[in-house]
C-alpha cells in the first residue's frame, strides 16, 4: 500500500479573481500540500502569502519573492524538513522566474520533496529556465514531484526535458477556466511513488476562482521500516 499524500498545482492568476471561491475550491480538496503559481511576489509579500496560506487552512512552506510568486503551502500535518528558492536568470523585458523547493515528511512514510515554478510565456526562454530547473530536480535523492504551470503543452521544448525522469499522468485540459482548450499545468511524479488519482477539477467555483483550473494528484508514499 502506501501513505497518502494529496497534493494540488494552482495558478492563481495573481489573486485577481474571486478570493472566496479561491479559497472554497482549496478547501473543499482538503490537500496535504498546495503548490501556487503567481502568489504575492512584492510588497508585503510575506504578509499576503501567509494570508492567502490562512486562506486555505495552512502554513507556507517556502516561496513567494524568494523564488518570484512560486508558493508551497501545507497542512499540519506534513512537516517541512528543509526548504528552499532559486531563480532563473533574467531576460530583459522579461519577468524574473524561479522556484521553490520543500523536502517534507508526513507520520510513517519516508521523505519527498515538492517543487512548484512558472516558466516564461516566452517559447524562447522557457528551455532555459527548464534546463536550470532538470538537474536542481535530478539532485534530489528523495522522490521529488514538480507542480507547474509550463506555458506550452506536451509539444513543447521544455515539457518532455522536464518529465524526462518523471511520470506526467496526462489529464484534461487546464486553461483558461472558463473554457479550457489547452493543458499547461501538470504535477510530474517520482517513479518511486504511487498514483492512486489524477485529476483536474472544473466547476463553477474553479471558474470563479481563478482562469486555471486546479490540477490534483493522490499519492500513495513509501512507507518507512
Amino acid at each position: 500500500m502506501g501513505v497518502p499524500l494529496r497534493i494540488v498545482s494552482y495558478n492563481v492568476h495573481s489573486l485577481r479573481d474571486d478570493l472566496d471561491a479561491l479559497a472554497s475550491v482549496v478547501r473543499e480538496l482538503a490537500p496535504d500540500v498546495v503548490v501556487v503559481q503567481e502568489a504575492p511576489r512584492r510588497w508585503r509579500w510575506r504578509t499576503k502569502c501567509a494570508a492567502l496560506a490562512h486562506s486555505f487552512g495552512m502554513l507556507v512552506a517556502e516561496g513567494g519573492l524568494p523564488s518570484l510568486g512560486n508558493l508551497i503551502v501545507t497542512n499540519l500535518r506534513v512537516k517541512v524538513l528543509d526548504s528552499w528558492s532559486m531563480r532563473y536568470p533574467l531576460t530583459p523585458g522579461r519577468h524574473m522566474r524561479g522556484a521553490a523547493f520543500a523536502r517534507c515528511a508526513v507520520p510513517g512514510a519516508a521523505p519527498f520533496v515538492v517543487a512548484g515554478s512558472h516558466l516564461s510565456t516566452d517559447e524562447a526562454e522557457r528551455p532555459a529556465q527548464a534546463a536550470l530547473l532538470k538537474p536542481a530536480l535530478d539532485a534530489c535523492t528523495d522522490p521529488a514531484l514538480l507542480a507547474a504551470d509550463f506555458n506550452e503543452s506536451a509539444d513543447g521544448q521544455s515539457w518532455p526535458l522536464l518529465a524526462s525522469s518523471l511520470i506526467d499522468p496526462g489529464g484534461p485540459n487546464t486553461f483558461p477556466a472558463h473554457s479550457p482548450n489547452r493543458r499547461i499545468d501538470a504535477i510530474f511524479i517520482d517513479p518511486r511513488l504511487t498514483i492512486a488519482s489524477y485529476h483536474v477539477v472544473e466547476n463553477p467555483l474553479t471558474t470563479r476562482a481563478s482562469d486555471h483550473l486546479p490540477v490534483v494528484a493522490d499519492l500513495l508514499l513509501p512507507t518507512t521500516a
